[in-house]
């Protein structure tokens, strides 16, 4: 696979952004196998976004050739007050996410960060040097990568730390290509913009579209929200049923002709299309009789001009999903002793 053939992998859907384009083509011309990271909160269920949409960016990586490496940020996870703050639960959720990214994306490596900071024994010493380069306010500013509003007073000085250490969690691991949702912008900003100053590696960053929550959106401009683990009516998890998957995408908002912010229409590119060469639809011949799409741009299209109707895409999303969804299901193993502890701290 030439160079271009790999920065295609990196830029399909769900890519939405690289920082930049111009260093990733240097970046393979002096390296064939970079370091990927993407690091991850242990923070509930695992659902489309988080595992599915996410795996298959990190396998397009793989495809690529790059070395590929799952964070799991438990000690993120304590700080940003999930699952109880409870490190027994967190330590077995891990395994639950430890064992989904490993059937989804065989070839990737895991890291915990308590092991990860354990090795590293010059981690707290550069955290501290970190620390030197960032100001309060553009700290409280940074916040909201961990789902915090940069006006919070009541913040506890932990959170504080959040930021600076998820940067210098990419030092630690030697990452030329780091890889997050768009939600975790800020702080590969932050990273571009301090490391330099400090002479380590910058890498570049790579930033996929978030998958938008089921329900209609509720901000005043339209803007979806992202599917979320807190919130079981906004995403299809990978635990729900074949017939649940089903019931939640035939619920799920999808206004006809409308291709803004629509979560069918999003899943259909950023995962149905990633995985199958064509999206078939089955319908009656008074209404149209079964069409084929073989690429998302025609999709979208009809679905604008009123040539497909909501209903027949909401039933055909959630077959592909099923198909999707299903054979990993079967595979995972959550306990319904796991399942309650996740369920309850919600």
């Amino acid at each position: 696979m030439d160079i271009i053939e790999k920065i295609e992998l990196i830029e399909r859907p769900p890519t939405e952004e690289i920082v930049t384009h111009e260093e990733l083509l240097e970046l393979f011309k002096t390296n064939s196998s970079p370091k990927h990271y993407i690091g991850l909160e242990i923070s509930g269920f695992l659902h489309l976004g988080s595992l599915i949409s996410t795996g298959f960016k990190i396998n397009d990586f793989i495809k690529a050739g790059v070395k590929c490496t799952v964070f799991l940020a438990d000690w993120h996870t304590i700080i940003n007050d999930k699952l109880g703050g409870n490190w027994e639960t967190i330590e077995e959720v891990s395994k639950y996410y430890q064992d989904a990214f490993r059937l989804v994306c065989p070839n990737v490596e895991i890291v915990l960060g308590s092991k990860l900071y354990e090795e590293k024994t010059e981690y707290w010493a550069n955290l501290v040097k970190f620390t030197k380069h960032m100001s309060i306010a553009r700290t409280m500013r940074t916040l909201t990568i961990m789902g915090r509003s940069e006006d919070d007073t009541k913040i506890d000085v932990a959170k504080l730390l959040y930021p600076a250490m998820q940067a210098v969690d990419i030092h630690s691991l030697g990452v030329d290509i780091a890889h997050a949702g768009m939600d975790q912008r800020k702080i590969h900003m932050l990273v571009r913009e301090i490391f330099p100053k400090m002479g380590w590696k910058v890498p570049v960053a790579v930033h996929h579209k978030l998958l938008p929550g089921l329900t209609k959106p509720a901000n005043a401009n339209g803007e979806s929200t992202k599917m979320s683990k807190s919130d079981p009516n906004s995403g299809v998890f990978i635990h729900n049923s074949d017939d649940e998957i089903r019931t939640k995408i035939k619920k799920a908002w999808c206004e006809e002709a409308n291709i803004q912010n629509n979560p069918l229409l999003e899943i259909s590119k950023n995962v149905i299309f990633h995985e199958f060469s064509e999206i078939n639809i089955e319908r009656p011949e008074k209404f149209g009789g079964n069409i084929t799409y073989t690429n998302y741009n025609q999709l979208e299209s009809d679905f604008a001009e009123k040539k497909l109707h909501p209903t027949d895409l909401k039933q055909t999303v959630g077959e592909y999903l099923v198909k999707v969804i299903s054979p990993i299901r079967e595979k995972l193993n959550l306990s319904e002793e796991l399942f309650n502890a996740i369920k309850k701290n919600y």
